[in-house]
């Protein structure tokens, strides 16, 4: 399976940011997955619910064109609206058909350091897996990647692989924070993780902390970092190794050593 990580920058127009992703798209043209960033509509800092469209809104739409376009299925970032001027922080989940196939609403919001994402963002209720490729893919947003019961409850739903989409605010020892636990959920899963991550703020800063420290990853069920992005945009295609998982796992059955009889 080849995934391409789509490290793109995002803006505050709609219309210029899906043209970065079709451009990343048409870029990974030969991968089966590419995965852009959170919030890939809109960057974080202005009216949200403003721009929020539903899923099947023009740039939605627009992205499944390219996905169809290119024969490539896409994870992305978006925002629905939710009620009384919110938003729902949302990933979809597009196959090479340009069909929505699933969508998840990040269920942890970001309120730390200093930022309160729950005052204008809607949480979700459930995780989610989407088939897309022929593999079932568990669905991680940003911050949930600080929550491992929701890792490990996406690998009790079959996830043969996460897909985590970001970005990541910038801020004290967060690029760490970052790196650390995305190789962390791998290795306590023992399952390829792919993470995308926006590309920083470096220019026309947005209203409010600047986002994203870049640092997209592929990691592999061993924690091994198969490619690492860096601070740039850029688009990296990468080979995921489905028959790996299964030899880690002879190896490593951490899985199969837990005890929910007595941790739940």
């Amino acid at each position: 399976m080849r995934v391409a990580l789509c490290q793109i920058t995002v803006g505050d127009d709609p219309k210029e940011n899906l043209e970065r992703a079709r451009e990343a798209l048409a870029e990974a043209a030969d991968a089966d997955l590419a995965i852009l960033p959170e919030a890939a509509l809109v960057r974080f800092g202005g009216d949200l619910a403003a721009v929020a469209e539903p899923l099947d809104g023009p740039w939605v739409t627009g992205l499944a064109e390219a996905a169809r376009e290119h024969g490539t299925a896409v994870i992305a970032g978006v925002f629905e609206p939710a009620a009384a001027g919110r938003v729902f922080n949302t990933a979809v989940a597009i196959d090479a058909s340009g069909e929505l196939v699933g969508s998840y609403r990040k269920i942890h919001l970001f309120d730390a350091f200093h930022d309160r994402e729950s005052e204008f963002v809607d949480s979700g209720d459930a995780p989610v897996t989407v088939e897309l490729c022929g593999v079932r893919i568990g669905l991680i947003t940003c911050y949930d990647i600080r929550f491992p019961e929701l890792a490990r409850a996406l690998v009790d739903a079959g996830a043969e692989m996460f897909a985590v989409i970001a970005a990541w605010a910038q801020g004290p020892f967060k690029e760490e924070h970052w790196v650390t636990m995305v190789r962390a959920r791998a290795i306590e899963n023992t399952i390829w993780v792919a993470a995308t991550g926006k590309a920083p703020d470096l220019t026309a800063p947005p209203r409010g902390r600047p986002g994203g420290v870049g640092r997209s990853m592929l990691v592999d069920p061993m924690g091994v970092v198969q490619a690492d992005l860096g601070p740039s945009p850029s688009v990296r295609l990468a080979e995921i190794d489905l028959g790996l998982t299964d030899r880690v796992r002879k190896v490593l059955p951490s899985l199969s050593h837990r005890r929910p009889d007595l941790l739940g």
